[in-house]
Formats: structure tokens, sequence, C-alpha cells
């Protein structure tokens, strides 16, 4: 079963393939996405990783987390179910 992590802390001009690129080192990455604002098209500063499996995502866990990626110490953890939001 596939796993997603959250990734935080993203210095702004990281690409889906770099994280693509870093993750693997870990395992198989099914995707690796990060989330771009709407209105300016810029980076959000995270984004999210989904391993092949459990044991993968805490390899690269382990592996990823506080590792410097362009200048910046990423944040890797297990993401969260996304909440419903009111308006």
């Amino acid at each position: 079963m596939n796993k997603k992590l959250y990734v935080g802390n993203l210095d702004y001009s990281v690409t889906d393939d770099q994280l693509t690129e870093l993750f693997s080192q870990a395992g198989k990455v099914e995707s690796a996405v990060v989330i771009i604002d709407r209105a300016t098209g810029r980076s959000k500063g995270f984004g999210f990783v989904e391993m092949g499996s459990e044991k993968e995502a805490e390899e690269a866990i382990k592996t990823c987390n506080e590792k410097e990626l362009q200048g910046r110490n990423i944040v890797v953890n297990e993401a969260r179910p996304m909440r419903s939001r009111e308006f």
C-alpha cells in the first residue's frame, strides 16, 4: 500500500522532478508534487511524495527529514488526511 508524505520548508524553486530524485534514494516514488498557488503560479513551499510502501515511507522520513535541499533543511513526515473546510 502506498504511503503519502508531507514535505515542507521547500525552496520556491524546487520542482517535482527534484523531489522524485531525492526521495528515490529511499525507495520507489509513486508520485511527487510541489503545491503551486493558483493565483500567483508560484510554489507554496511544500509538497507531497507518495512512496511505494510503508517501509519505504519510513526510510524516506529517516533519510530525508532535515536534509538540505537547495539551501533549506526540509521537513518530512507522514501526511495527515485533508480536513473539510467550512465556508
